[in-house]
């Protein structure tokens, strides 16, 4: 196979990146704007929130699902063809869930929109890798980092205004800049050359088996916070999962043209990246669900205040993303995921020690703090991931990047829940599914012990960038010494 991208040079990459993350954007804000929405979608559909929850889980789960599949067809037929489709998907997905007058309809509609989300997000990183050259790359990867760290951290704050107009509107506003970003897309992103004579087929069995494994194993994680990790349902669920992904992995060893080659797992940078990328959304993602109960339950804040001192972190992040993503491009760029780490989990750390009567604004500047860490964490460590492989794998390492960070950001939130619940629980006595009135003192004390797990998360984290460090740093002693022989 042979395709590329044809170099883009001038302010028209900058346009091109614009054309990325805008999609991008709305991708991720639609992971987390429907969670607000929910007890006004349960009402008006009249429906239980154990059914619309649904339309949550649908959504990551076909993200997840089909990730790795479309990554490898943009290293097939091209990436930004991939992403184009992937546009107007969701897009028509977006126009579908705005018209849904029932939950199956709406379910369905979520469903359509992952698949568009799963297309864009797959090709996003490989398409700006391939884009800027080695000089800028960081900095273009940094602004994307930037971008889906805010969609994230916007989407609950955005659904929540949004909803009180209307809860069809948090879909239908996808409408006008999806039309945009289509547009945009089909006249700057770059053409792709495909070489038709010998192209690999799509490995069907390996994307049945790896949505099988998904599947299983986010209805495990999900549910299981819910019924209990120990109900029978769960534990077949569980089990279904890592059958399916023996086979999975068996079958991508054996295939000619598989979905994962794991080869690429060789490469220490690649794989321990996307590791420590994955530990950091499952801590970040368990404070994002845990805080706003302290805030409102706990401290009796509006929901309203309690969304602007949550826009915290993603402002730090807004700051401190761009900023480090330019320094990666002057210095080694491994050094920088290695410091971010540091001061996100001292921020964990402080945030872990809050009281019932702590002050507001500390509490804000230890957000801050785990903000700017993450900021100077994400970015460098995308470009080191993105780097360190071949031109024609962008493609299956940009959708390994997006299926590790919803992974992170499913495990993170019901891990959160499920252990805060599991320790409250113990205290009282009794089985608790909530927070619980006039307990507020054991809520935050279990909710510390959480943060302070998420503490350790991030320097585990550490530890495997200083492995990062170390290793590239005996590679370029052994090249040395090659090159004085």
């Amino acid at each position: 196979m042979n395709h590329s991208i044809e170099q883009v040079s001038g302010k028209k990459r900058w346009i091109v990146l614009f054309s990325v993350v805008i999609v991008t954007f709305m991708s991720c804000v639609d992971a987390s704007i429907v969670n607000v929405a929910l007890p006004v979608i349960s009402a008006d559909l009249k429906v239980p929130m154990s059914v619309v929850q649904w339309t949550v889980t649908t959504y990551l789960i076909v993200i997840s699902g089909l990730i790795l599949t479309f990554g490898r067809l943009g290293d097939i037929i091209g990436k930004a063809r991939v992403f184009r489709v992937g546009i107007i998907i969701f897009t028509l997905g977006s126009l579908l869930c705005g018209l849904s007058r029932n939950i199956e309809f709406l379910i369905i509609s979520r469903a359509i929109q992952g698949l568009g989300a799963a297309c864009t997000m797959a090709n996003s990183q490989g398409i700006i890798t391939a884009t800027f050259g080695i000089e800028e790359r960081g900095k273009a990867l940094g602004i994307s980092g930037l971008v889906v760290a805010l969609g994230t951290m916007i989407g609950p704050a955005l659904g929540g205004i949004i909803s009180e107009l209307k809860w069809e509107y948090i879909f239908l506003i996808n409408i006008p800049i999806g039309i945009f970003a289509i547009g945009l897309a089909f006249k700057v992103l770059p053409t792709v050359k495909v070489a038709k004579e010998n192209r690999p087929k799509i490995d069907f069995i390996g994307t049945i088996l790896f949505m099988v494994t998904i599947i299983s194993l986010v209805l495990a994680i999900t549910e299981g916070s819910i019924y209990g990790y120990t109900n029978k349902y769960i534990l077949i669920s569980f089990a279904i999962a890592i059958i399916a992904f023996i086979v999975f992995m068996i079958t991508q060893v054996k295939l000619t043209s598989p979905i994962l080659n794991l080869e690429i797992f060789k490469n220490h940078r690649f794989s321990k990246g996307i590791i420590t990328s994955f530990l950091v959304f499952t801590a970040t993602s368990s404070y994002t669900i845990l805080l706003p109960f302290y805030y409102e339950s706990v401290r009796g804040i509006s929901p309203g205040y309690s969304g602007l001192l949550m826009m915290v972190f993603p402002i730090a992040l807004s700051i401190f993303a761009p900023l480090s993503g330019s320094l990666s491009d002057k210095m080694r760029r491994e050094i920088l995921p290695f410091i971010g780490l540091i001061v996100c989990g001292i921020g964990f750390l402080l945030i872990s020690t809050i009281k019932p009567e702590t002050n507001i604004a500390l509490i804000a500047v230890y957000l801050f703090i785990m903000g700017a860490g993450n900021g100077l964490f994400q970015a460098p460590m995308n470009a080191v991931v993105m780097s360190s492989v071949k031109r024609n794998q962008l493609g299956i390492a940009g959708s390994m990047n997006g299926l590790v960070r919803n992974l992170g950001m499913i495990c993170g939130i019901t891990f959160g829940t499920s252990l805060l619940y599991g320790l409250m629980s113990r205290k009282l006595g009794y089985t608790v599914r909530g927070f619980v009135r006039g307990q507020g003192k054991v809520f935050v004390s279990s909710m510390d012990i959480v943060l302070l797990i998420g503490t350790i998360i991030c320097f585990v984290g550490v530890l495997i960038t200083l492995s990062i460090i170390l290793k590239i740093n005996k590679e370029r002693k052994m090249a040395k010494l090659g090159e004085v022989k």
